[in-house]
């Protein structure tokens, strides 16, 4: 086997109690997770301070915008997954389609939110409408950003499997990508009740 800038896998039988993926990718999911609580600490400060605006600003949210990309992010994930068990059992035709499957619906993501932003600006929720609008924009877009960069990810990854780069005993980079993406679908999944909700 040749050496790859990617970890290599040890099948499962010999995995034992392994990380997935590989170290980079954690340093980087850490780095999301620190970056998402801190902005999680700031959503209760300002709701503690302005109570009133943040149950006021939920009602005017689309919830089935949220649902829709809750639904997109929760199907993806599962895609994913599917995408690593079929290449550790040598299924590498079943984990292509997964794969490709769990890309169209991660692109579904992009493309409610933006159809949910338009909606949003034609009923009068845009930045100048309050915190709780500015907390609920700030937040959102920043884990869309996130999302994108999970969505090139991929993109690349898909290129690597169409190429043949991963095997059985090989498929450390597939795996990086769904913890990555598990890692986004996490945090969306405390996004939503946040503003959708609970607020």
């Amino acid at each position: 086997m040749t050496a790859s800038t990617e970890h290599t896998v040890m099948p499962p039988s010999e995995a034992g109690g392994r990380i997935p993926g590989n170290r980079g990718i954690w340093v980087g999911i850490t780095c999301i997770f620190v970056e998402f609580g801190v902005l999680f600490m700031v959503y209760f400060v300002a709701r503690a301070h302005f109570p009133e605006a943040f149950h006021s600003g939920a009602e005017r949210l689309s919830r089935t915008a949220g649902t829709v990309i809750t639904l997109l992010m929760i199907s993806s994930s599962f895609s994913v997954a599917a995408a690593v068990v079929s290449m550790r059992a040598g299924q590498q035709r079943a984990s292509l389609r997964w794969l490709v499957a769990a890309l169209l619906l991660a692109l579904g993501y992009p493309l409610t939110k933006y159809l949910e932003i338009r909606w949003n600006l034609a009923h009068g929720v845009d930045a100048q409408a309050g915190v709780f609008v500015g907390a609920y924009y700030y937040l959102t877009l920043n884990h869309l950003v996130h999302a994108s960069w999970g969505i090139l990810g991929m993109l690349w990854v898909l290129f690597r499997h169409v190429t043949g780069a991963y095997s059985a005993h090989d498929y450390g980079g597939l795996e990086a990508l769904a913890s990555y993406w598990h890692a986004t679908d996490i945090i969306w999944l405390v996004i939503f009740p946040f503003f959708y909700v609970l607020a």
